[in-house]
């Protein structure tokens, strides 16, 4: 997710001359949070909300504090669009997979879900 978003990142601020790279990167992977666990309430100062509409809430806060309307909207573009090709498309709609892992990132971590080890141990097993 991270390698696919900082491409798409990377591609367009080059096109939109654009800055602040890694605060997109950092909301990127903030957007798709939200958007799996969507039912969530997320409190923000004092204004309650479903995490669904986080990314938005933060758009228009950047906004007010000064940031470019554009710059925003585009950040929500790249950020849609992973969710969409990962997610969406092949899961609602039946598509194809167009996303992967990687396989060299295998070695370095899991793949396996809800094992718990220390640094350095590898995990146990789950029966």
């Amino acid at each position: 997710m991270l390698l696919f978003n900082w491409v798409c990142i990377i591609i367009t601020s080059l096109m939109m001359d654009m800055q602040l790279l890694t605060i997109l990167l950092i909301i990127s992977v903030l957007y798709v949070w939200t958007h799996l666990k969507r039912e969530m309430i997320v409190i923000i100062s004092v204004w309650n909300t479903n995490a669904y509409y986080l990314p938005w809430v933060i758009l228009v806060f950047n906004y007010i504090t000064g940031g470019l309307l554009f710059n925003e909207l585009i950040r929500n573009l790249v950020e849609h669009l992973y969710y969409f090709l990962m997610f969406k498309y092949p899961i609602d709609l039946g598509g194809i997979i167009f996303l992967y892992t990687p396989q060299c990132l295998y070695p370095w971590h899991s793949s396996r879900r809800g094992t718990i080890s220390r640094f350095g141990v590898p995990p146990s097993s789950m029966r």
